[in-house]
């Protein structure tokens, strides 16, 4: 056999012998928190649970790491980001191709009586954001080898839970110093309510919260979650929410303080009313598909994007071709080559 020959046989047994090596896999662990920030009067469980990300080794050394915590969609949960998204297969990946120095990464069941949290203090269910950011993040410091300092926290997170993200970055700089936001959804909570205005409609046939539960009602659960979220009343059972918008047949009534009060509590909104966190931030980055099922979504993001750059604070924003989902869970995808690389870039690990 010629030597270039037997060069090319070496080259395809070694591919083979490398390819055919097991990635090293970490381990998640599912733990619970009775949450004393989500105590409240309106039927949210407080009770919690996480699922936790430990890299491979963790368990054999003595180092600490740090920490991303994701966040989870609308109608989706931690459990879910595992065994649908696989995305402890994805951090392996990642760590096993060195896109990604080991790291913890921290997943909150954040789903409610209606689906979704969005990770913001509520008049009526529960303050998910100081859940989020303070109470989650003191039980975590505790109880595994964090590195526990704003520079080696970071937060992520798709759909509500990339708005969750954002919020939850801009609140809280002293606890996150940097935030990675995939297809955040509903960032201006007013404009989504008004291009799914015709869901309102459908409040006549909600006369009790199981009522949510019947196929035809599973979207009109996202006016109740975000009126609760963002317009939560505590005095109006069984919703203990306000909704910004009803009609009385085909006739739109417009409640002008609730509306009001939906706008100023929006994501969208925190650049202005929080102007210097955003400022402390080491690093902010969103994106979303060009082609999102969601349409709300490209638009908000780019008006998002453009407060931040008429206010001058430094960040990435990305529009790439595909839809909501079709791009972020998956092998060489959003998660595995943007979002992890970002963190490993930006987040302080230890030397």
């Amino acid at each position: 056999m010629k030597k270039s020959g037997l060069i090319l046989v070496l080259f395809v047994l070694l591919t083979q012998l490398l390819w055919g090596q097991k990635i090293p896999e970490g381990k998640i662990v599912t733990t619970y928190i009775t949450a004393k920030t989500l105590q409240n009067k309106a039927g949210e469980n407080p009770k919690r649970r996480v699922s936790v990300y430990l890299p491979p080794g963790y368990e054999a050394s003595s180092k600490r790491y740090p920490v991303i915590y994701y966040l989870h969609g609308f109608f989706w949960s931690d459990s879910l980001l595992v065994s649908s998204d696989k995305i402890n297969h994805i951090i392996d990946r990642a760590i096993s191709l060195k896109k990604i120095k080991p790291v913890i990464m921290v997943m909150p069941d954040e789903s409610t009586v209606f689906k979704g949290s969005f990770y913001a203090n509520s008049k009526s269910s529960g303050n998910w954001s100081d859940f989020t950011s303070i109470e989650l993040v003191e039980f975590i410091d505790k109880n595994y080898r964090t590195i526990p300092h704003k520079d080696s926290r970071g937060i992520s997170g798709h759909s509500m839970g990339g708005n969750g993200a954002l919020r939850n970055a801009i609140l809280h700089p002293e606890v996150f110093s940097s935030v990675y936001a995939l297809s955040p959804g509903i960032l201006d909570a007013q404009y989504f309510a008004m291009t799914e205005i015709d869901l309102y409609k459908n409040v006549k046939n909600i006369a009790e919260i199981k009522d949510l539960s019947k196929p035809e009602n599973a979207r009109t659960n996202i006016i109740f979650a975000i009126a609760r979220a963002y317009n939560g009343n505590e005095r109006k059972p069984p919703f203990f929410a306000d909704l910004p918008f009803s009609f009385d047949g085909e006739n739109l009534k417009i409640n002008a303080s609730v509306a009001e009060e939906l706008k100023k509590n929006s994501t969208s909104e925190l650049p202005f009313s929080h102007y210097e966190n955003l400022k402390k931030l080491k690093a902010i980055k969103l994106d979303w598909g060009r082609n999102d099922e969601l349409k709300h979504i490209p638009a908000t993001c780019m008006n998002f994007s453009k407060t931040l750059e008429m206010l001058k604070i430094k960040h990435e924003a990305e529009e790439y071709i595909g839809t909501h989902g079709s791009e972020v869970s998956k092998e060489n995808g959003r998660i595995e080559n943007q979002m992890l690389p970002f963190f490993n870039e930006y987040l302080k690990f230890e030397e």
